[in-house]
């Protein structure tokens, strides 16, 4: 290797770091952005760099993304989401891109702000209900909501009877980090536990799918508008010149968007709410702006997203801390300058959102919850990406306007409305898979405002 080598951890420290690499890579990317900005970790003859600095993310994700396939992690997934949006590379990734963009464009995610008021209020009436019997699983109860917004906004189809789709989706992230751990060692039809639950979770939601795609079919047939994500994507699967990879494609690509549509933002709502309940006095000033903004106790609607700043400075310093995706993987293709580094081609590189976003010369205070970081004045100086909640570069995230959408309806209005506290021994707990998911739910006590 030429140029500059990164500082590498002190033999002493290897054992423990390959120990969390198998079991807590959240755990061994803080301890490699405590080493450096630019650290190696060399497993023999397999090569890991850690960057964790804006300027190098920016080259890796953005200057020369065309460089840089997924890495592990995202591997893993494809056993379950095949070669859907999230997972695939070069020109299958820019097509797939190109069919469900339209779908994403700024006018028609405000038009269906509508759709997405309706179902926060749906879910705020739900947690009075339930809250009335005792604690409630808030984030079991997002999830159903980040669901019913799928279904309503992107897929123009109803997701109420397919309660089980989350759970499903469980034990597939389950499955991919136990083939991380085992390094793909693992058949899937061996009869253990995970694998069992793995193999009722993949019919499950190939069982759902087809479903789905039947019904929308006919209704696109029957000479239904189709402008939604998923009549587009009806539509691509169906000019394939073989039809069973066609099926096989639409059915990968709507995997990957039941997952990547609603799991991300659950969790930053769960996250959010859970920040809140932790800090009353800056829920009161959220509580104090939705009343400001959404008077006459109405819902919000497109025009009120530009008014509720404090609400998407909340949600925005939530995802600082608990970035919906807080690693993105990458293997070189070729040779590459990254700042002063060579890096091989080969070699595995891991940009962390996670820890960028908790870099002390990047953000004072990090560990902090302070929402008032992402006023414009406090924002100015900062480096573009020092901040990547949505990824970055051209597999910046598609559905990032309207999760935003989701998170600061929800965050507004049960703010507004609602009392909402964490059940003592109730506290979240970060699970890092392609997301910070919440371990154990988020158990909390709901009583209407008085």
């Amino acid at each position: 290797m030429s140029g500059r080598r990164p500082v590498s951890p002190p033999l002493r420290a290897l054992p423990g770091l390959l120990r969390k690499l198998a079991v807590d890579r959240l755990g061994m990317m803080r301890e490699a952005a405590a080493l450096d900005d630019a650290v190696l970790v060399s497993l023999g003859p397999k090569k890991m760099f850690v960057f964790n600095r804006p300027d190098y993310a920016k080259h890796v994700l953005a200057d020369n993304a065309a460089n840089y396939r997924k890495g592990i992690g995202l591997v893993e997934s494809r056993k379950m989401l095949g070669d859907g949006l999230l997972t695939s590379e070069g020109e299958l990734w820019r097509e797939q891109r190109r069919t469900v963009q339209p779908a994403f464009r700024p006018a028609r995610v405000a038009a269906q702000a509508d759709a997405v008021a309706e179902e926060t209020v749906k879910l705020r009436d739900l947690l009075v209900r339930r809250g009335a019997d005792g604690p409630v699983d808030v984030l079991q109860e997002v999830t159903g909501f980040t669901l019913g917004v799928l279904g309503r906004t992107v897929l123009g189809t109803g997701l109420g009877e397919y309660g089980g789709i989350a759970h499903a989706f469980e034990a597939v992230q389950d499955q991919a980090m136990f083939d991380m751990v085992t390094q793909n060692t693992v058949p899937t039809w061996a009869p253990l536990a995970t694998q069992r639950r793995f193999r009722r979770a993949r019919r499950e939601l190939i069982r759902t799918v087809d479903e789905l795609v039947a019904d929308r079919s006919a209704r696109m047939s029957d000479g239904e508008e189709a402008e939604d994500a998923f009549s587009l994507m009806i539509t691509a699967a169906r000019r394939q010149v073989d039809p069973g990879a066609g099926r096989r494609r639409l059915r990968d690509e709507l995997v990957t968007l039941l997952l990547a549509g609603h799991e991300t933002t659950a969790s930053t709502v769960g996250w959010t709410l859970l920040l809140l309940a932790r800090h009353p006095h800056l829920r009161d000033l959220v509580r104090e702006e939705a009343r400001g903004v959404l008077t006459g106790g109405r819902a919000p609607d497109a025009g009120d997203l530009r008014k509720l700043t404090y609400t998407t400075q909340v949600v925005q310093e939530a995802m600082r801390l608990y970035p919906p995706v807080w690693i993105l993987p990458r293997v070189a293709r070729q040779s590459d300058e990254v700042g002063p580094y060579t890096v091989p081609p080969g070699a595995d590189v891991l940009i962390c959102p996670y820890t960028l976003h908790r870099h002390p010369g990047l953000w004072e205070r990090p560990e902090q919850f302070d929402p008032g970081r992402f006023d414009p004045a406090r924002a100015a100086d900062r480096p573009r990406y020092a901040y990547l909640p949505f990824g970055a570069g051209p597999r910046f995230c598609v559905g990032s306007s309207l999760g935003m959408m989701e998170a600061v309806f929800v965050t507004a209005l049960l703010s507004r409305d609602l009392v909402l506290e964490v059940v003592p021994g109730g506290e979240g707990r970060p699970e890092p898979m392609m997301s910070l998911r919440m371990r154990g739910g988020l158990p909390m006590t709901v009583r209407p405002v008085r």
